[in-house]
């Protein structure tokens, strides 16, 4: 009687960590190479100038390319634009699709320094998954502006 307590226990606690279908799904999609087009701000009026990811100007990661490992959960973007005061840098990141009760899927990631250490104190980055299909995914990210919210959209292409 106790082994199969013991069993179904296990068996709970491993079906609480699985993640469902879609999420897998959106896993297999997001897999590969893809270049973020555009940077777009909604809510905020007039031009702003902000920093994303604690890593650089949002001017700096148009273009950039960002690599999607499905197998191992990592990946890595590549800022190469060297003016407007870009820095080249390329940043591992450790990625997954987070599924909170009733709301979209959310995509999030971890920095991660060259050891595969995370950054940051641990805190990662989560965007809400507006569209996502073979070719292109739009990310939107919540902020705060002048006290009113307001988001930044990511558009991403696939390369």
């Amino acid at each position: 009687m106790k082994k199969i307590a013991s069993l179904i226990i296990v068996a709970f606690a491993l079906a609480s960590c699985s993640i469902s279908k879609e999420a897998r799904a959106y896993n297999k999609t997001i897999d590969g190479n893809w270049q973020l087009q555009t940077v777009a701000a909604e809510g905020i009026m007039g031009k702003i100038n902000f920093q994303l990811f604690n890593e650089a100007d949002y001017d700096c990661f148009v273009g950039t390319t960002w690599n999607f490992n499905n197998s191992n959960s990592l990946g890595h973007y590549t800022i190469t634009k060297t003016e407007k005061g870009c820095a080249p840098v390329k940043r591992n990141f450790r990625w997954s699709i987070y599924e909170p009760k009733n709301e979209a899927k959310q995509f999030q990631f971890k920095k991660l320094d060259d050891k595969y250490k995370v950054m940051d104190n641990g805190d990662g980055f989560r965007f809400t998954m507006v569209q996502l299909d073979k070719n292109t995914m739009q990310l939107k990210s919540k902020i705060t502006f002048e006290n009113k919210p307001a988001w930044i959209v990511y558009n991403f292409v696939k390369s």
